[in-house]
C-alpha cells in the first residue's frame, strides 16, 4: 500500500512541475516583406512605393462630356468590362464591354473610352 501511495505522490509531483522558455520583451515579429512571395510580395512592394491600388480596382468618376470628352478607363488588355451606375440611387449596374480604340456610349448618355494602362513594376 505504501508503494502505491509513493508512486502516486511522485507522479503527481512530476506533473505539477512546468518549465517554460524565457521570452524576450524586446523581440519583434519579422517584417512581412521577408516572408512574402509571388503576388503578395508584388502587392507589398507596390504599397511601399506608394501605389495603394495595384490591381486597379478603384472607382472612376464619370466626366460630364460627350463623345469628344469621354471618361477614360485604363486597361492592360484589349477589352475590359465596365459598369456604369447611371442614376445616383440606382439599384442596378449597367455593364458593357469596352474595346481599345473605340468610344462607347452607355444607356444614360455618358461616353467611355479604353486606354493603355502603365504596367505594374
Amino acid at each position: 500500500m505504501a508503494g502505491i501511495i509513493a508512486r502516486t505522490i511522485a507522479a503527481t509531483a512530476r506533473r505539477g512541475v512546468q518549465v517554460t522558455t524565457v521570452r524576450h520583451a524586446n523581440k519583434m515579429m519579422a517584417d512581412p516583406m521577408e516572408h512574402a512571395t509571388g503576388l503578395e510580395r508584388d502587392e507589398l512592394m507596390a504599397k511601399a512605393a506608394g501605389n495603394e491600388d495595384i490591381f486597379d480596382m478603384k472607382v472612376y468618376k464619370r466626366v460630364s462630356g460627350g463623345a469628344g470628352n469621354p471618361t477614360i478607363v485604363p486597361s492592360y488588355y484589349g477589352r475590359r468590362l465596365v459598369g456604369c451606375i447611371c442614376e445616383e440611387d440606382a439599384t442596378c449596374i449597367n455593364w458593357m464591354w469596352l474595346e481599345k480604340g473605340e468610344t462607347k456610349r452607355c444607356e444614360c448618355g455618358y461616353f467611355f473610352q479604353l486606354t493603355d494602362a502603365k504596367p505594374v513594376v
